[in-house]
């Protein structure tokens, strides 16, 4: 649907409202639970954000790799096969360059702050 509030904007809208309205007011327990729920709809949020983007970059360079069309999840299952059986491995070109690309772009919706991952994207890796 295109309507407006867009998900996005409907998830950091209600993270927004926690983390400075009602944060402030709760404490112990409580409070943790709500920066775990906060923390969750960040999550959401910046998966929304990148997902069709990382999705489509994936899906590309399984291709390439694999030599086969699919959806993201037939593509991946059909690469674990293969590694599985020994039929590519990291000497296979295109492999870990792959998995790299994958890990950063999954990093950046799962732990944006962590600090290894910010390194490498300031090219420190």
């Amino acid at each position: 649907m295109q309507d407006e509030p867009t998900p996005v904007e409907l998830t950091k809208s209600v993270a927004d409202f926690l983390r400075n309205d009602i944060t402030p007011l709760i404490s112990g327990h409580q409070a943790f639970k709500l920066r775990v729920a906060i923390n969750i709809l960040d999550l959401v949020t910046r998966q929304l954000t990148r997902e069709e983007g990382s999705d489509a970059s994936e899906v590309e360079r399984l291709r390439a790799l694999l030599g086969m069309e699919g959806s993201v999840t037939d593509l991946n299952r059909a690469l674990a096969e293969r590694i599985a059986k020994g039929e590519v491995d990291l000497a296979t070109p295109g492999l870990a360059e792959h998995l790299w690309a994958t890990t950063m772009d999954k990093l950046a919706v799962d732990q944006p702050n962590y600090a290894s991952y910010k390194r490498e994207l300031e090219g420190g890796g």
